[in-house]
């Protein structure tokens, strides 16, 4: 796969090493924050009780960063879409983002999101300059990506570096943002609400075989729960039987026909000007035909900004919203 591709992929994917699409096996590793530890883990039902968030002015993050500032921060800068999905549940909007999630209907909408400043630099490389024009009273940004940006923001603003590495994760920087903000009540409303949507999804758990694939051409890359936070919901609700093979592995068209997959999630990842559906540019191979989600139109465009850098619980509800609709 080009090296643009995964690069861009960095910013969807859950752990890259040296650069590159990699996993780090946190799913379901992270103690899920609303309930004991024992119940935590794949095999376990999730559970719809929220404990109380208080609010604070110092966290503690579950990887072990911590964030202390004078009063709750209200110019927040996004430098990843976890940021902007959590200030939009708990009913607030960024000083200035560098993600494109905002424009989804489900979100802001076109209209609000283009009021939204847009820090430029492209999400690899925000400008420092800009970041702090905005005067933010916190910056939230990718450890993997945005963590040498640490130094130049030293002493001007606070910097949370975050690095989601399951659904549990993206609940436990919801709770710590709410903390901060003194939003605990609709961190609780949204922490809730995804719960609720996730057990529900759970217990109509479907025997149908899905898969999630993302990229711009040819060379695709499969999304799996070791390295993708969404794809962490798919062994819940289906059979998702895709494992990671580190940085240097995929999964071949041969090898998928070879699973009969019933329901197909595909992500089309654009550099710039957008240039056609990755869907369509494999139905060039003939194998593509024979996949039994192809044969019969289960074979589903999803929107790569919710699905694959969202990773927030607004995001994630609507990837399980989609998943469960389309694997009935």
């Amino acid at each position: 796969m080009p090296r643009t591709v995964l690069r861009v992929r960095r910013w969807a994917a859950i752990a890259v090493l040296g650069g590159l699409l990699a996993g780090c096996g946190t799913e379901n590793a992270d103690p899920d924050p609303g309930e004991p530890a024992a119940a935590a883990g794949a095999g376990a039902r999730t559970s719809t009780e929220v404990r109380p968030i208080e609010a604070a002015t110092r966290i503690t993050d579950a990887k072990g960063v911590t964030v202390s500032l004078p009063k709750p921060p209200e110019k927040i800068v996004c430098l990843v879409a976890l940021c902007d999905d959590i200030l939009v549940e708990l009913g607030m909007t960024p000083t200035a983002t560098n993600s494109q999630v905002l424009a989804h209907p489900k979100f802001l909408g076109k209209e609000k999101a283009a009021k939204i400043p847009v820090v430029p630099g492209g999400f690899l490389s925000p400008e420092v300059e800009a970041i702090l024009s905005h005067k933010p009273d916190l910056v939230v940004g990718l450890e993997d990506t945005h963590g040498k940006l640490a130094p130049a923001l030293k002493g001007a603003t606070a910097f949370w570096p975050v690095q989601p590495g399951s659904w549990q994760d993206s609940v436990g920087y919801l709770r710590d943002l709410a903390a901060l903000t003194g939003r605990t009540a609709q961190g609780e409303k949204a922490e809730k609400t995804f719960r609720t949507r996730l057990a529900e999804a759970e217990k109509q758990k479907s025997d149908r075989t899905a898969l999630i694939i993302y990229g711009s051409d040819e060379n695709f890359g499969v999304a799996t729960p070791e390295t993708d936070v969404a794809a962490g919901l798919f062994p819940k609700i289906s059979h998702y039987p895709w494992k990671s093979r580190g940085i240097d592995g995929s999964y071949s068209l041969e090898e998928i026909l070879a699973r009969d997959v019933d329901v197909l999630f595909v992500e089309t990842l654009s550099f710039g000007a957008p240039d056609g559906k990755l869907s369509d540019k494999l139905a060039k191979n003939p194998l593509w035909s024979r996949i039994p989600a192809v044969k019969n139109g289960k074979v589903i465009e999803v929107d790569s900004e919710v699905w694959a850098k969202g990773r927030g619980t607004r995001s994630l509800g609507l990837v399980l919203d989609e998943a469960t609709a389309a694997l009935r």
